[in-house]
């Protein structure tokens, strides 16, 4: 069934059209509510659901958040209220809080006129399609308002951000710290930048924060994990050890080392898969996804360590995860997920188990990050005008084979149609530059002809 308003993360768009708006927004709020707490079975008799909402540091919040709250109020649940919030903090304290669901007003890196809606299970895990789909059933039928006695309360959780802190640090070794250590972070002016700094330094790191004075419209403004060109400089300026940059919502991570020298996800989900395996603790495999790229894969093979590929999406490697069993993944623009620390992907402790790997090789963040050299990737994106069935058309699956066969193990073409655009991507990656630049322009043109 496909769904009418749910992305692969939630509710996204521009504020004030479509879905984000305040009417919208109120009767979603009153939708979920409806459903989230249908399914909770751990409520005593007459006692109100609670659903958790936290945000980001976009201006939109706080008129979102008043909507959401004034729905949520309407179908009898109680509201708790975190203010601004990294995303994996709204799931961790929904669990803690034992609330019934948990959601987050985010549009996570995307500029500050765009919002979006992610929701949370009373578990701390993303909700699943039929779960989506009844709220989307529930928004089609009239909205309706519990008698006064049975209305929904709100009430501010003061201690929020100290509670995620003491969370992030319990996902550190009690036996190590981060002493001697210079960071430079980039909070992206986003929902980091109460708390990121804090967990850092009180491990003992000597901290200097960047990107850590939100305005409501300066988020991921030329900061953060999607513009790590700031970090980069800082890093350098300051002489520091390393770098973090975290995207707006606190989901996605980059980090950069002491030459500048940046580490995307795919580098960092090896450190981490890397350090586990010295200490015998790597459980299973690792997991990543359609763009992870084929060096990973290689790298990991030399060590016998499995591997697997999702599709594109955190909600897909973390589906692929439990499918598994497994415990480790993560996708190249930063999302990491480290299922032994938390149910979703977290940029501060996807960190800070890069610091232990850091820690227990004794060696650099330049030194861990030449242990993986990256394959040369080239992406070309052709937009089209009309839909086509790649997998059965002639003339590209031939031009796509004839590319294979030149790369042979040493490198493989990914062609996919763009969920958002009407655009085909064609990726090509391999150890040779110059060949799979060759092949990427074949094979681009070959989908130009064909879907002009």
């Amino acid at each position: 069934m496909t769904k009418k308003y749910f992305g692969t993360d939630g509710i996204r768009g521009r504020v004030g059209e479509s879905t984000i708006t305040p009417d919208f927004v109120m009767r979603l709020g009153y939708a979920a509510g409806k459903v989230l707490t249908s399914v909770s079975s751990n409520l005593a008799k007459g006692a109100h659901p609670a659903v958790l909402i936290g945000k980001d540091t976009r201006i939109s919040g706080y008129m979102l958040e008043a909507a959401l709250e004034a729905g949520l109020s309407a179908a009898g649940v109680d509201v708790l209220l975190t203010g601004p919030m990294p995303t994996p903090a709204v799931a961790y304290l929904t669990r803690a809080l034992r609330a019934q669901a948990g959601i987050v007003i985010s549009a996570s890196h995307n500029p500050y006129y765009d919002n979006g809606i992610k929701f949370f299970s009373g578990d701390g895990a993303k909700l699943p399609d039929d779960i989506e789909h009844a709220i989307e059933a529930e928004l089609d039928k009239p909205m309706k308002v519990m008698e006064s006695a049975r209305l929904g309360k709100a009430r501010r959780i003061d201690d929020a951000a100290g509670r995620y802190v003491e969370f992030c640090k319990s996902t550190f070794p009690s036996n190590m710290d981060l002493r001697g250590l210079k960071i430079v972070l980039d909070c992206a002016h986003g929902a980091t930048y109460h708390v990121a700094p804090d967990v850092f330094h009180e491990l003992g790191a000597e901290v200097i924060a960047i990107g850590n004075k939100p305005d409501g419209l300066n988020i991921n403004e030329q900061v953060g994990s999607t513009h790590p060109q700031a970090l980069q400089k800082a890093v350098v300026e300051h002489q520091a050890d390393l770098g973090i940059a975290f995207d707006g919502d606190g989901d996605r991570v980059m980090m950069v080392d002491a030459q500048g020298k940046l580490l995307d996800g795919d580098q960092l989900l090896y450190i981490i898969a890397m350090g586990l395996y010295g200490k015998g603790k790597l459980q299973g495999g690792v997991a990543g996804t359609l763009m992870t790229n084929l060096a990973l894969e290689h790298a990991l093979k030399k060590h016998q360590i499995p591997f697997a590929r999702a599709k594109v999406g955190d909600r897909y490697v973390l589906e692929l995860l439990n499918e598994r069993h497994w415990k480790l993944g993560g996708e190249n623009s930063g999302h990491i997920l480290t299922l032994d620390k938390h149910t979703s992907g977290d940029a501060i402790i996807a960190a800070l188990q890069v610091l232990q790997s850091l820690k227990l090789s004794g060696k650099t963040l330049v030194q861990l990050g030449e242990s993986l050299v990256l394959y040369p990737q080239v992406l070309i994106n052709v937009k089209t005008t009309k839909k086509i069935d790649l997998g059965h058309h002639a003339e590209i699956q031939a031009a796509v084979k004839s590319a294979e066969a030149e790369l042979a193990s040493s490198g493989r073409v990914l062609l996919r149609a763009s969920g958002t655009e009407p655009k085909i991507r064609v990726m090509v990656e391999g150890e040779n530059a110059t060949l799979v630049q060759k092949l990427a322009e074949q094979i681009a043109e070959v989908v130009t002809q064909a879907t002009r």
